[in-house]
């Protein structure tokens, strides 16, 4: 397949990259498939990367989600940790980012205002008063444009979406890239890569569940998290950055040493209030733009590990707190209060509000870049 063919331009049912054997070993594929239609009769088309090391990973290029990520235990058993719906419906009526890319910020934006170079602008509401992953049509309800490896050795695809100007109440046009590609090592890595034409801001992230269970039934509060930072961004009641930077120690976000999440996360603590559990942006150790490990989730019952290595400043970890039963996902299950869990790296929240926080603003000429690798292991 030459690199450049686009899919959703060219008609298309069914691609294969062949799967390579080396000594009768399978090594890594991707397979496309049609996932569904959209109202407007557009096909959404299913890329499913394996590893040959026990690892799928299935993307659509609705939103850029992730629709399931099937990781072994440590006895090998394969099973889903990632929540989703069965049909592109659910992706199309849902509100809970299950699996995509948000943006073009992610995270919330006080009020839906923000000043750059003197112009103020207002960005769609859609969380109370506040501007949230994106605004009511943000990147997790377009359809990307999906370029094929030119290699059947290669287990990724590369999305592309063009976010005209004044989309949402945004400034210029941006062209974003991702590209998933599932390693050998039992590695998800996106990689971003962004532009502008006009000065902007872009804070885009992945919004994936996880669950490392296997078992969506089960609540993630056993799970043991570990996140390298000393330190949040406290929030007010609207879940807005106060603009402050507040030391964990001796509170219920320390989770510089592996905790259950279930351990502090019901106390009296007037953050976990707000957030009705955990939603807060934990301030990462190491130097921004350098790819490093920040978080390690592991799940005893199945042996399960996932590091998360990023070169962004900071990590939202979500509780899940409201998940409530009213979201139907896959084989027809409801999602209740906190069965999975999101670790979404990020700049801060309301950054462009905040000029004490690291900056968020894309200029022409400037090439936004992320990198954020899901590690998969077992114990």
């Amino acid at each position: 397949m030459m690199r450049g063919f686009v899919l959703g331009i060219v008609a298309l049912s069914v691609f294969s990259t062949e799967a390579c054997k080396t000594n009768g070993k399978v090594q890594s594929s991707m397979k496309t498939t049609v996932f569904g239609k959209l109202p407007d009769g557009r096909e959404v088309h299913q890329y499913t990367l394996s590893n040959g090391a026990g690892m799928t990973a299935q993307i659509i290029n609705y939103g850029a989600t992730i629709t399931s990520l099937t990781v072994p235990d440590r006895n090998g058993k394969v099973a889903d940790v990632v929540l989703g719906y069965d049909t592109i419906d659910g992706y199309v009526n849902g509100t809970a980012y299950l699996g995509a890319i948000v943006g073009r910020y992610g995270n919330r934006i006080g009020k839906g205002q923000f000043q750059l170079d003197g112009k103020q602008y207002q960005l769609a509401v859609n969380d109370g008063e506040n501007h949230l992953h994106g605004g009511k049509t943000g990147f997790n309800k377009v359809l990307w444009e999906a370029i094929l490896p030119d290699s059947s050795s290669q287990s990724s695809v590369q999305l592309r979406y063009v976010s005209r100007d004044g989309e949402e109440g945004y400034p210029g046009t941006v062209t974003l890239k991702v590209t998933y590609t599932l390693t050998d090592k039992n590695e998800l890595r996106v990689d971003y890569e962004g532009t502008a034409d006009r000065p902007t801001i872009l804070n885009p992230t992945q919004h994936s569940y996880f669950n490392l269970s296997g078992a969506f039934g089960n609540t993630i509060l056993d799970h043991l998290l570990m996140i390298d930072a000393d330190s949040i961004t406290p929030v007010d009641k609207g879940l807005i950055p106060t603009g402050q930077v507040a030391s964990v120690e001796k509170t219920p976000m320390d989770f510089r040493t592996p905790m259950a999440i279930g351990a502090h996360i019901d106390d009296q603590d007037e953050q976990l209030a707000f957030g009705r559990g955990y939603d807060h942006n934990w301030v990462l150790k190491g130097a921004p733009g350098q790819v490093r490990k920040v978080a390690e989730l592991y799940d005893a019952a199945s042996g399960r590990m996932m590091s998360v290595l990023t070169d962004q400043p900071g990590l939202q970890f979500y509780s899940g707190n409201f998940l409530d039963g009213t979201v139907i996902g896959k084989n027809g299950i409801a999602y209740q209060h906190r069965t999975a869990l999101c670790l979404e790296t990020q700049a801060f929240p309301d950054t462009p509000n905040k000029p004490q926080f690291p900056s968020v603003t894309l200029r022409p000429g400037q090439t936004y870049r992320q990198t954020t690798i899901y590690q998969f292991s077992t114990r």
